[in-house]
């Protein structure tokens, strides 16, 4: 019985590998817009589309990504600044590949662009802190790929959304947990309203890489800033030793957990972008495949006493006197 039960699952992952092995042809005549590029996977993943021979738009929020990019790519490769958080940026960059792609359309959209701070504790921010994150990492998702859906139903092409393990399991508090749990709502609603289409709707889903997002000289700036805004009494509740311990935590510990090697996201991204059959969702990271999505299936009680393990303790709160 269990052998049989082996043998099929062989069976099945042989099939998968041969059925994902076609790529799409006639790369030259397909446009890729990419946001996100100016480090981290946008930047890669455009160095190597641009390498694989696709027609890549490469968007960044600065000159300096821009100017790099096009030191070390090919000539095809047409970068423009883009500001997820403005109307009138999207629309003109939509506008502009409009004329490029003509009635070919567009092949991909690769909403990659995001950020990582504010982040903390709910009772440590505002909800200007949770507007300015949701702006970029959901709003900001929904923005670029309405703006240039049409083109890529005329091309039953696809898009392509870069979620997080973080959109299946709240990690922490704030705001980039609810803008990932988003990002994986708006896949999935896209996904199944397109397909009528032709249009192929996937979500990237890596683990914890070392990219800028997970800088910790980033994150623990972002720490005390909050901190330091913080009422007295809240900070009397988390008592003198937390933020020096969350510090000493996210120093030593985030260098050594997180994967340095951002080709197996950007892999997965290219395969996305450019198999005849892509994946509907990409786990990228050992992270992600053998703790994080396991943990997600979990009972909601087993997955917060985990979580809560590897919390910094907070001192025991006694209840008001009546």
């Amino acid at each position: 019985m269990y052998l049989y039960l082996l043998g099929l699952l062989l069976f099945y992952y042989l099939y998968r590998w041969i059925r994902e092995l076609p790529r799409v042809p006639d790369k030259g005549s397909k446009y890729v817009y990419i946001t996100g590029c100016d480090s981290g996977f946008g930047n890669l993943l455009a160095r190597h589309l641009d390498k694989q021979g696709f027609r890549v738009i490469a968007s960044c929020f600065t000159e300096k990504g821009e100017e790099d990019l096009k030191k070390s790519c090919s000539g095809n490769l047409i970068t423009t600044h883009l500001d997820v958080r403005s109307k009138e940026s999207v629309a003109k960059v939509a506008a502009m590949i409009k004329d490029k792609v003509g009635q070919r359309g567009l092949w991909a959209v690769v909403n990659n662009a995001g950020v990582s701070v504010p982040s903390g504790p709910c009772d440590w921010l505002t909800i200007d802190d949770y507007k300015s994150m949701l702006e970029v990492n959901l709003n900001g998702v929904i923005s670029v790929t309405l703006s240039v859906l049409p083109l890529i139903k005329k091309a039953r092409g696809r898009v392509v959304n870069v979620a997080s393990v973080a959109g299946r399991v709240s990690i922490s508090g704030g705001p980039y947990c609810v803008s990932k749990f988003g990002v994986e709502a708006f896949n999935d609603s896209l996904r199944l309203n397109m397909a009528p289409f032709g249009v192929k709707v996937i979500c990237i889903e890596p683990g914890f890489f070392k990219t800028n997002m997970s800088d910790p000289e980033l994150l623990n700036n972002n720490f005390k800033r909050l901190w330091e805004k913080l009422p007295q009494e809240v900070k009397d509740q988390y008592g003198p030793d937390f933020l020096p311990k969350l510090m000493k935590v996210i120093s030593c510990t985030i260098p050594n957990k997180v994967d340095g090697d951002l080709m197996k996201v950007v892999s997965c991204m290219d395969h996305a972008v450019a198999a005849v059959q892509p994946r509907t969702r990409y786990s990228t990271g050992w992270d992600a495949k053998f703790f994080w999505l396991p943990l997600s299936y979990m009972p909601t009680c087993v997955g917060d006493h985990i979580i809560g393990k590897m919390a910094i303790p907070i001192p025991k709160q006694v209840p008001p006197s009546l």
